[in-house]
């Protein structure tokens, strides 16, 4: 054969046109479609994989050279299609199959390479997955036999889930708060299960033909797998027990009835009607290849660094192994945290632009991090605080998008603050805070009467005053609901047709496989798994819906039958574009706010109504986000459906009892919980912004709130539908200029103010996306897909393991460590959370003038 020097693409280039470079080659023969070793390098180059397990590679080689170009060009074809506009799909992939569709002559090499690289790139679409990140964690091969759903998978998980439930629904209340994530409970999981393997003896224990092993062999990856799923509901903190505070504690509505018992049952509703939807919603947010859920990736490439082999080669002059690696990580981050968390906790929050002049308020509102919108380039040294953003998690689009969002909202805000428009410069900038007009805290009780909005009162004391910042919030969030809503299903109309239709297919031909619609290769592993009929999610659905009626009826809550069951019409028709967005992107918008605001209108003057209201609207979004997402790894794990099933169903049981416990025992033994001085600062931030919306939306009522003192929030339902279809048509149409601008994004972005949070608790979480998920994944692609995850994962584990260590130790029961570097971040105008832009005028009030307002 003829010797050849090759000329390729640089596949790393994340420009639209991919940019010709000679590689040096050595010259030889040309290669063959039986030259094994060529091929396993070539997957290891265009791939970016250069740790692939060799049993993997070999797979596609067989799918590779069984592939004939006819068809290789016709997947490449397909991929064009149903890729085209795909943000997580690498550009540099798009281009290089558009080159190879043109032919070689275009393509620029040799007719035997452009053949092999032809099917080289089929067959990892077809057979694998079309995304890097998803192929570096995921295999293409699947074992059926392997040991999954086991007695001490329940055994050991059940414990971990309990422990990681107590723990995060106890320091979620704490600012800066950091949680037990899977990463980190799979940390403690993979222990204890080889320690059982190898301890407890193998029994058959069971009751006639229902038996099980004790201990069935050695802890497999499938096991740790569910162990993990199971963890992760643990780790999320329950829905409904967001909203204890603000029911609970005297400073707020003081609700005494609001007992244990209660809790459970209600709780369960909002546990169960999430897990309901999560099953109901496959068909939109898990099968279709597109639902990347970046968020599940790093938990996937923990345990597959923990259990599976890893071999020992350089990647861009690091030998490193990823366990090695993690846990060299773990400890630095482990032994660092103490500095940020108790030591030196300036270093959390840096406001060191304050400290200059502690006393000039117009450098606290422009730079502080407390009070201010926090303009500060150098932020932060915690990571707790870093990773708010998710940065080695998520798409750099999508941190990119959501902080040019905050940056927007933080310039809406100093313009508002300064001009004070609404009079939003009598007030701080940026609180949850709700004032009435004499410039202090609104005090709900002087505007009530059993628990009811009372006019005359109202009258006498006060219209209720919003920061800027939450002006800014509220009217983002009105038009995030409709935009996110109408854009998400314009743009992705063809998918959620397919799923509906599926759906309705499914229901009228109960033995058909789900699978059957999806052709892609997760999808026909899974087939020889028998899946869990639709009709198990709907008595779910059903068994949500009996303890939410008990619920509401059997206790003072306010809110009419009528009212539970049109809020659940209203979050099921909204939740399936919201979960689509938060598959691809990572984010996810819910509709919280809209359920306050439809709880203000349906039961007037009823704060606690509106608050019921709204927990039903997040706990559907956010739980069934947990759930689908648990799936989603289920998926990719090729786990069978049933076992992910009964261990959700299972964990969601072990979560909810564990939680509300939790918090029982903190509101029992934490001092000043909530205020916004509590010396460990368990401040809960939430609550105060519930409790803010619940008073101007529930108590004064939205008519009150739109008409007379912020009538222009009410425009933003509209401008945000008016928005939707023009911008989908700017990134149809000029993709060049919008490609990666993500409006759904962007209005998020604006929606993280009205709350103690600003721009500098998101810049440094920006700065590090740009590092790991620009730069490194684009500069140095090999070391990014072996160790990017794997760093991710360690320092969330070490700041875990550090902040719970810290915590019970020394903050559960306040040992202070008094010292500059402890006292200077609070120390000056930033820090007192109290400072106006305006006076007070003379007349000792402020706002719309007496008796104007009804």
């Amino acid at each position: 054969m003829a010797p050849y020097i090759e000329k390729t693409p640089s596949y790393s280039d994340t420009s639209d046109v991919a940019v010709e470079k000679k590689t040096e080659v050595v010259v030889g023969e040309v290669p063959r479609i039986d030259d094994v070793e060529f091929i396993i390098n070539r997957i290891k180059e265009s791939d970016d994989l250069e740790d692939i397990f060799e049993e993997d590679a070999m797979f596609i080689v067989d799918k590779l050279r069984q592939m004939e170009q006819e068809e290789a060009l016709e997947v490449l074809e397909h991929a064009q299609r149903y890729f085209d506009g795909d943000m997580n799909f690498p550009q540099a992939t798009m281009t290089k199959i558009r080159l190879l569709l043109q032919g070689s002559e275009a393509y620029g090499i040799g007719a035997a390479l452009y053949d092999l690289d032809v099917r080289l790139e089929a067959s990892m679409i077809k057979y694998h997955s079309p995304y890097p990140e998803v192929r570096s964690v995921c295999s293409p091969i699947d074992d059926p036999t392997q040991q999954c759903e086991t007695f001490r998978v329940y055994l050991i998980a059940g414990i971990w889930t309990a422990f990681a439930a107590f723990v995060n629904n106890m320091i979620y209340w704490r600012q800066p708060y950091f949680t037990l994530t899977s990463q980190v409970v799979q940390l403690l999981i993979l222990p204890c299960g080889q320690a059982y393997s190898k301890i407890v003896p193998n029994w058959t224990i069971g009751f006639g033909r229902y038996k099980f092993q004790l201990n069935p062999g050695a802890w497999t990856f499938k096991e740790q797998m569910l162990s993990t799923i199971m963890a992760n509901a643990g780790v999320s903190v329950c829905i409904f027990l967001y909203y204890m505070p603000t029911m609970r504690l005297s400073m707020f509505y003081g609700l005494s009835w609001m007992t244990y018992g209660f809790n459970l049952i209600f709780g369960f509703s909002c546990q169960f009607f999430g897990l309901s939807m999560a099953g109901i919603l496959r068909r939109w947010v898990i099968y279709p290849v597109k639902a990347v859920w970046p968020t599940v990736l790093p938990t996937l490439q923990l345990n597959k660094t923990l259990l599976l082999p890893d071999k020992p080669r350089t990647i861009n002059g690091w030998k490193m192994s990823k366990y090695k690696f993690f846990n060299v990580m773990l400890g630095i981050s482990f032994v660092y945290f103490f500095f940020p968390d108790y030591i030196f906790t300036a270093l959390s929050v840096f406001n060191w632009p304050t400290w200059i002049a502690p006393q000039n308020q117009n450098l606290a509102f422009v730079m502080g991090s407390k009070i201010g919108v926090g303009i500060n380039p150098i932020a932060s040294f915690d990571w707790s605080v870093i990773n708010y953003s998710i940065p080695l998690t998520v798409p750099f689009y999508t941190v990119l998008n959501r902080y040019v969002g905050t940056v927007i909202g933080g310039i809406i805000i100093l313009i508002m603050m300064y001009t004070n428009y609404l009079y939003s410069g009598y007030v701080p900038p940026n609180l949850a805070t709700i004032y009435d007009r004499y410039g202090t805290t609104y005090n709900s009780t002087r505007v009530l009467t059993d628990g009811y909005f009372d006019l005359d009162k109202y009258k006498a004391y006060s219209p209720p005053y919003m920061t800027a910042g939450a002006i800014v919030l509220n009217g983002a969030d009105y038009a995030l609901t409709t935009f996110g809503f109408l854009y998400i299903m314009i743009s992705e109309w063809s998918t959620i047709k397919e799923a509906t239709v599926g759906f309705y297919r499914a229901l009228r031909a109960r033995k058909s496989s789900n699978f059957d619609d999806y052709e892609d290769p997760m999808s026909q592993m899974m087939r020889k798994y028998p899946e869990v009929p639709d009709w198990w999610y709907l008595l779910i659905l059903l068994l949500s819906i009996a303890l939410g009626l008990i619920a509401i009826t059997c206790w003072d809550t306010q809110t009419p039958v009528w009212v539970f069951f049109a809020m659940m019409f209203v979050t099921i028709a909204l939740v399936v574009p919201s979960m689509m967005m938060y598959a691809a992107t990572g984010y996810m918008y819910t509709v919280y706010l809209l359920g306050t605001l439809l709880g203000g209108y349906w039961v007037p003057g009823s704060g606690i109504a509106c608050i019921f209201t709204r927990s039903l609207g997040y706990g559907l979004d956010e739980q069934a986000q947990t759930y689908v997402g648990d799936q989603k790894m289920g998926h990719y794990a090729k786990i069978a459906p049933r076992a992910v099933f009964r261990a959700q169903f299972y964990a969601t049981i072990v979560q909810t009892f564990v939680g509300f416990a939790s918090w029982e025992m903190l509101e029992a033994g934490m001092p000043d919980l909530c205020s916004t001085t509590q010396p460990s600062r368990f401040v809960c931030t939430f609550a105060h912004t519930m409790y803010s919306q619940s008073l101007l939306l529930g108590v004064i009522g939205p008519k009150r709130t739109f008409d007379t003192l912020y009538p222009s929030l009410k425009y933003a339902f509209i401008i945000g539908a008016g928005l939707a279809p023009i911008c989908f048509l700017l990134r149809k149409y000029f993709p060049k200029y919008f490609y990666y601008c993500q409006p759904v994004l962007i209005l998020a972005g604006i929606a993280r103010w009205g709350s103690s949070y600003n721009i500098s608790y998101y810049t440094p979480g920006m700065i590090a996306s740009f590092f790991f998920m620009y730069y490194i994944r684009s500069r140095y692609t090999m070391w990014w897909a072996k160790y990017n995850y794997i760093l991710s994962s360690a320092l969330t584990a070490g700041t875990a393991f550090c902040g719970i260590l810290v915590f019970v130790a020394l903050q559960y029961h306040a040992k202070t460590l008094t010292w500059w570097g402890n006292s200077v971040a609070t120390a000056g105008v930033d820090g007192a959370l109290v400072a106006t832009v305006f006076d007070v005028p003379e007349v000792g009030y402020f706002g719309v003038a007496n008796g104007t307002w009804s």
